[in-house]
C-alpha cells in the first residue's frame, strides 16, 4: 500500500490541506482535505505584517490539521507546509514561522513567485496528461491568479516561452482600491491598466495573437465551470469564452452576500469573486482564444508531485528542459549570440558527464551549468565591456521558469565569475553563501571557464571532441579543426580555476 503524503498551504485568503497517496502507476488518489478560510493577504497588504490576532488563529488551525494527521500516522515533521507571497511579503515572517514551528511542530517553507509556477506547472501537466491537450504542438498561456499576485506561464510549442509572478492579486487590488472606490468601471479600470503595463513585455516573449490554448487554474474558475462549463472528464472542463463574458457581467451586479447564497462560498472567497473573475477576463481577451480549459488542480498538487518527479526520470527530463527553454528564450529577449551559448552549453555539459564520477554534486547542478552556459554572455546587450558583471544583474534579476531563488543567485554568480582569472573567493559576498553553494558556484564555474575558452572566437570550432584523463592531466582533442592558437592562449588564461578545484591540468590538442 502507498504511503500517504500531506501538504499544508498558506495562502493569502486561507490554510489548506491535502492528504494524497500515490500508486504505482504514479496516479493521485485523495484521501483528505480541508480548508479554513483565513486572511492572512490583507494583514500584509495593509501592514505589512502578520498581525497577532492571525498568528493566533493560524497556530489553531494548524493544531487542528495536527491532531487530522495523526489519524493518518502522519507528523507534522513528515508534512510539507508551505507558504507563498504572504509570508514573503510580511516583515515579521521569520519570528511567526519560528512560533509556529515552537507551537506546532511545522517548519514553513517560504517558496517565491517562479516556485510557484514550476509547481503549478506540474499539476497542471499531471490533470491533462490524458486529454487531447498538447503543449508541444499548441501556443499555450496558463493563468493562476491568487489573493496577492497573478502566476503566469507561456508556453510556445512545447516550450516555455515566459514565466511571470505579476503583483496582481484579488487582495491586493481590493486593500488598494477600498478606501477610492467601489465603482466597477474604477477597478476595471485599474486592472486593465495594470495588465496594459505588462503587455508589452509578454508580446517580447510569444505572439498573444497565436495563443490557441487559455488554461484557468484557481477556485473560482472550477465553481465557475461546474456551473456554465462542460466537462471533458472527471476533473477538467471547458468553458465558452462567449459564456464566460455573460457570467463575469452578472457576477459583478452581485452583492458580497449574493454571491455567498448563490454560490455557496465562504465570505472571504465572496469578497474577492468579481476581481478574480474580471482578471481572468481580461487575460483572456488579451488573446483570441475561444475556449478557455479549466483543471481542477492547484500547487498542493504541484508539491506532492515535485517529492516524485527525481523519481520519474521521463517528468524531471521534461522539466529540465523547460528550464533551459526559459532560459534560452530570456537569452533571445536580449539579442545574445545563441549560436555561441549552445556551443558552450555543449561543451561544459560534455566536461560535467566526463567528470560525473568526482564532481559530486546532485542532478540538478548540471542543469544550473546549462542555464550559466546559456546566459553567461546576456550581459553584452547593456556593454561587452564588464558584461559578465551585467549578465549576473540581468540573471538575478529575472524570472528563469524552474530556478527558485537560491538557484538563480547561483547562475547569477557563475555567469559573474566565468570572465576574467579573478576568484570569487577574494569577494565578501561570495564568502558569506552557504558553503554547499560555494562549492557548487566554483565546480560550475571552472568548467564554464575553459567551456567559454573552447569558444573565444564565437565560431563554434569545437562541435566534435574527446575527452582523456590521465597522470592528473585532462586532455581535450578536437578532431576536426587544426588552427587553435586563439583558444589555447584562452585555455591558458582561464583554466587556473579549474586546476585548482579539480586538481587537472588541461591541456587542448
Amino acid at each position: 500500500m502507498a504511503t500517504p503524503e500531506s501538504v499544508i498551504e498558506i495562502g493569502s485568503t486561507g490554510v489548506r490541506l491535502l492528504v494524497a497517496e500515490f500508486t504505482q502507476e504514479r496516479k493521485q488518489n485523495i484521501l483528505d482535505r480541508s480548508e479554513v478560510p483565513l486572511s492572512i493577504g490583507k494583514d500584509t497588504i495593509t501592514t505589512g505584517q502578520i498581525s497577532q490576532e492571525t498568528q493566533g488563529l493560524l497556530v489553531q488551525t494548524l493544531l487542528r490539521y495536527k491532531e487530522q494527521l495523526a489519524g493518518w500516522g502522519i507528523t507534522p515533521a513528515e508534512t510539507t507546509c508551505f507558504a507563498t507571497s504572504t509570508f514573503r511579503d510580511a516583515r515579521n515572517s521569520d519570528p511567526v514561522m519560528d512560533r509556529i514551528r515552537v507551537q506546532t511542530g511545522f517548519r514553513i517553507q517560504i517558496v517565491d513567485g517562479v516556485e510557484e509556477n514550476k509547481l503549478m506547472y506540474l499539476a497542471v501537466t499531471e490533470a491533462i496528461k490524458d486529454q487531447p491537450i498538447d503543449f508541444k504542438t499548441e501556443d499555450t498561456m496558463i493563468l493562476v491568479v491568487g489573493g496577492s499576485t497573478t502566476e503566469m506561464m507561456m508556453i510556445s510549442k512545447g516550450k516555455m516561452a515566459g514565466v511571470h509572478s505579476l503583483r496582481l492579486g484579488t487582495v491586493r487590488i481590493e486593500q488598494q482600491m477600498k478606501n477610492l472606490t467601489t465603482s466597477y468601471d474604477d477597478i476595471q479600470r485599474y486592472i486593465e491598466e495594470s495588465i496594459n503595463n505588462t503587455k508589452g513585455s509578454l508580446e517580447s516573449e510569444i505572439d498573444l495573437s497565436k495563443v490557441k490554448q487559455f488554461i484557468a487554474v484557481g477556485q473560482d474558475l472550477t465553481m465557475t465551470a461546474l456551473l456554465i462549463g462542460k466537462p471533458v472528464s472527471t476533473f477538467l472542463w471547458s468553458i465558452d469564452r462567449d459564456d464566460f463574458d455573460a457570467f463575469v457581467q452578472d457576477v459583478q451586479e452581485y452583492s458580497v452576500d449574493e454571491c455567498v447564497a448563490r454560490f455557496k462560498i465562504p465570505y472571504a472567497e465572496a469578497e474577492t469573486l468579481q476581481t478574480s473573475l474580471l482578471i481572468y477576463n481580461l487575460f483572456i481577451h488579451l488573446t483570441k482564444v475561444q475556449t478557455i480549459i479549466v483543471p481542477e488542480t492547484n500547487i498542493r498538487n504541484g508539491i506532492l508531485l515535485s517529492q516524485i518527479s527525481t523519481e520519474n526520470e521521463e517528468l524531471q527530463r521534461e522539466f529540465d528542459m523547460q528550464i533551459t527553454a526559459s532560459a534560452r528564450n530570456l537569452l533571445r529577449k536580449y539579442h545574445g549570440d545563441e549560436s555561441h551559448a549552445e556551443c558552450v552549453r555543449m561543451i561544459a555539459t560534455k566536461i560535467y558527464d566526463a567528470l560525473k564520477n568526482e564532481i559530486a554534486l546532485d542532478a540538478h547542478a548540471r542543469t544550473l551549468l546549462e542555464t550559466a552556459a546559456i546566459l553567461h554572455d546576456i550581459g553584452a546587450f547593456i556593454r561587452y565591456d564588464n558584461h559578465n558583471i551585467h549578465s549576473s544583474y540581468i540573471i538575478r534579476n529575472s524570472e528563469i521558469f524552474g530556478l527558485s531563488r537560491k538557484d538563480n543567485t547561483i547562475v547569477s554568480e557563475i555567469a559573474k565569475y566565468h570572465k576574467g582569472t579573478s576568484v570569487p573567493q577574494d569577494e565578501d559576498s561570495f564568502l558569506m553563501l552557504p558553503r554547499t553553494d560555494r562549492m557548487t558556484i566554483l565546480k560550475l564555474t571552472a568548467i564554464l571557464r575553459i567551456s567559454d575558452a573552447m569558444d573565444r572566437g564565437h565560431i563554434q570550432k569545437f562541435n566534435d571532441f574527446n575527452i582523456k584523463f590521465q597522470d592528473n592531466t585532462m586532455y581535450l582533442q578536437t578532431k576536426r579543426s587544426k588552427n587553435t592558437v586563439l583558444e589555447k592562449i584562452a585555455m591558458s588564461e582561464k583554466c587556473g580555476l579549474f586546476e585548482s578545484v579539480f586538481g587537472y591540468k588541461v591541456i587542448l590538442l
